[in-house]
């Protein structure tokens, strides 16, 4: 048996566990592409270092590389990137709504491609977790709980960035988890006027003002002058990468060692390549394309 591993698109905590429990559990030979579907493409394809493997499943990121390859698109760089996946008998694909269409193309090519949903955006249809997600969450609620009590200390006004693409869930679950003062998720929360409430509110009780924001709204930089030259005190924060820094949680873990031995079984069961998705009960589920 010979099995390919990929990561495509953002890299996602939990992606070397992933990993690590695939090359523990199946019979026989584990191989990835580098740089995900770009690797596969090139034929940069290698065999898992179990070594490395071992040392870094417990750490963030992805030993295997991952990119964003839109070229996997065309009919000349897919048709390569088939040609290649033939040589296996599964190709396991980690990542997110994008690199979800790719399986798709390739299981409809004839490849026995297994999906798994791997963003920090847990925004994968039909999908109620994906790899990532608490990591990311429990990152960002430690930046906004180590930063707060500076903040307060000169009761300023501080705004979090947090990451989600066209997803609200990673703001509003931060957002309820620190008790932020104020959420934005749309462009219509931008409304200086409730904000500027809030601030007052909170200083007549001389308390700092705890806001977070969706990334790809409005540049938070841009709001925070805004409100200065209305005369408030502001500080801002893109948390950025530090949300995909960190290393799995133990929620998470447990997750991904569901869905690594859900690709097991399918592979095992020797079935058509499917897709492992998790219901509202965080239970895994395999379903077809």
């Amino acid at each position: 048996m010979r099995v390919l591993v990929l990561c495509s698109g953002g890299d996602a905590p939990g992606m070397n566990r992933f990993i690590y429990t695939l090359s523990k559990n199946i019979d026989g030979e584990l191989f990835y592409a580098k740089e995900g579907f770009k690797g596969l493409v090139k034929g940069e394809i290698f065999k898992i270092d179990e070594e490395k493997i071992e040392n870094a499943k417990d750490e963030a990121g992805t030993i295997i590389l991952t990119s964003r390859y839109p070229e996997f698109k065309e009919k000349k760089f897919f048709n390569k990137g088939v040609k290649n996946a033939k040589n296996f008998d599964y190709v396991v694909i980690l990542g997110g709504n994008g690199s979800q269409k790719g399986a798709k193309s390739l299981n409809d090519a004839g490849v026995n491609a297994i999906f798994v949903p791997a963003t920090i955006d847990n925004d994968v249809a039909n999908s109620f977790y994906s790899i990532g997600f608490d990591s990311a969450v429990n990152q960002c609620v430690y930046v906004v709980n180590n930063t707060m009590p500076s903040i307060q200390s000169t009761l300023q006004t501080s705004f979090f960035e947090i990451m989600g693409n066209k997803s609200s869930l990673l703001t509003e679950t931060v957002s309820k988890l620190v008790n932020a003062d104020y959420t934005i998720c749309e462009e219509k929360d931008i409304d200086y006027k409730k904000i500027g409430k809030v601030i007052k509110e909170n200083l007549k009780k001389e308390k700092a003002t705890l806001i977070v924001i969706k990334e790809k709204i409005k540049n938070v930089y841009e709001i925070e002058k805004d409100l200065e030259d209305m005369g408030y005190y502001v500080w801002s924060q893109v948390v950025g990468k530090l949300q995909r820094g960190g290393k799995p949680t133990k929620k998470e873990i447990k997750m991904v060692d569901k869905f690594a031995l859900g690709a097991v079984k399918i592979i095992k069961n020797k079935e058509r390549g499917e897709m492992v998705l998790a219901d509202e009960k965080e239970k895994i589920q395999i379903v077809e394309y």
